[in-house]
């Protein structure tokens, strides 16, 4: 399987992890999640159960992270003071013990310690997670429920476990999160939460118009900036549900992605969600015409005929318009306010036009950027236009760094 890169993600350069690894077949994915952790700059001590070497070897980590991997309670020289349960978790930001057996879940519930590794845990002051990794059924036993119930009274993240085909050959929940799944879980866990409670429903991608079951109209929106913000929103604590056009993007990680082709399809899936929404942010390129006839047949090129095929164009529905009004509607009704948010990408003028769009759309922001420097691009220049303030312009920086500037604006009137 090819490995998975994810992009710098906030709080985690120079985080130092101690990273305890049980024993389960799992653990061979722990490999990979110092790999992952390393590249994000994190500072990774690794320390195992005995039952994990059975599984894979402390060689392993060692290469990976550039320390010795830590065993035994028992010091074996006389160089410390022979507390390494104390030592190594005063050196640490944060402990996550990934896989985590249904055994160390009752220990660690019950305060159970005759390993350096639960030692470490009931030593700690430092946040915990835990990543489960076990068979369905034993992740389903009333007493391994009881227990995460007490961990996660007590204030311990508990990442995952999530469902599908386990190494037994059973398919249920209780497989390991994947490594870069681990690596989100602990970047939303030790960062603020602006978003906290907050839902944000928006629009990402381009549509595709058909013209027959073949051909269509589209545009060059790759989806990235909106799938960013997804992604970013998720890390601050929002309820994300994100309404996508096809791009080749995998889905943001925490968001509940609804996948549409054409405008009317999206517009559609927009007001199916738009009621539970606190905040709107429209970043979809949607087609402003669609056609009116589309063919139920591919059409055929015609031998010596003119060049052109037989469409009629129709005006689609403004989303973000719509929801604009939308919002003042409600807010004339009831006491829930709706943000509403849109992008506009130009190639010129963008103060002017982005201006313009603010008071026609009725929207409290608008997202400016210069289409032909951001389409496609994994870096953006942002400006964010409102009603209210002067434009602020943010410096070129990654799409991921960029969502998390403007929603950290956002969060203060949201």
């Amino acid at each position: 399987m090819r490995p998975v890169e994810l992009p710098q993600l906030p709080g985690l350069n120079q985080l130092r992890v101690v990273l305890g690894v049980c024993g389960g077949i799992a653990a061979y994915k722990s490999a990979e999640l110092v790999r992952l952790l390393i590249k994000q700059g994190c500072d990774v001590q690794v320390v195992m159960t005995e039952s994990a070497t059975r599984f894979i070897a402390p060689l392993t980590f060692q290469a990976l992270s550039g320390k010795p991997v830590h065993v035994s309670q028992w010091p074996a020289g006389n160089n410390d003071r022979g507390m390494p349960h104390i030592d190594i978790s005063r050196q640490a930001d944060f402990l996550l013990v990934a896989p985590c057996t249904a055994n160390s879940l009752a220990k660690y519930a019950h305060g159970f310690a005759d390993n350096l590794l639960d030692n470490l845990v009931l030593a700690r002051n430092c946040p915990l997670a835990v990543a489960p990794a076990m068979n369905v059924e034993m992740w389903n036993n009333p007493a391994t429920q009881r227990n995460i119930a007490c961990l996660q009274s007590d204030g311990i993240h508990v990442f995952g476990p999530a469902a599908g085909e386990q190494a037994c050959g059973e398919v249920g929940s209780g497989r390991m999160l994947e490594p870069f799944e681990i690596v989100l879980e602990l970047a939303r866990a030790i960062n603020p939460k602006p978003l906290a409670g907050k839902n944000l429903l928006l629009t990402a991608g381009p549509t595709f118009e058909a013209i027959d079951p073949v051909r269509g109209i589209t545009n060059r929106s790759s989806g990235k900036m909106g799938y960013a913000l997804a992604q970013a929103a998720w890390l601050m604590g929002a309820h994300v549900t994100l309404v996508s056009g096809p791009t080749a993007l995998p889905a943001p990680y925490g968001a509940r992605l609804h996948p549409v082709q054409s405008a009317k399809q999206m517009h559609a899936a927009v007001f199916t969600h738009l009621e539970q929404a606190d905040l709107f942010i429209g970043v979809a390129a949607v087609a402003d015409y669609g056609i009116k006839n589309p063919s139920a047949s591919k059409q055929k090129k015609q031998e010596g005929q003119p060049a052109g095929l037989d469409m009629e164009f129709e005006l689609n529905p403004d989303i973000l318009a719509e929801v604009g009004q939308w919002a003042q509607q409600r807010a004339q009704q009831r006491n829930k306010p709706l943000l509403v948010v849109g992008f506009a990408a130009e190639t010129e003028n963008l103060d002017q036009y982005a201006s313009h769009k603010l008071d026609k759309k009725k929207a409290h922001f608008i997202i400016g950027n210069l289409a032909q420097d951001a389409l496609g691009a994994d870096i953006s220049e942002l400006t964010l236009y409102s009603h209210t303030e002067a434009p602020i312009r943010l410096e070129k920086m990654s799409k991921l760094q960029s969502a998390q500037a403007l929603l950290v604006h956002l969060a203060q009137h949201a």
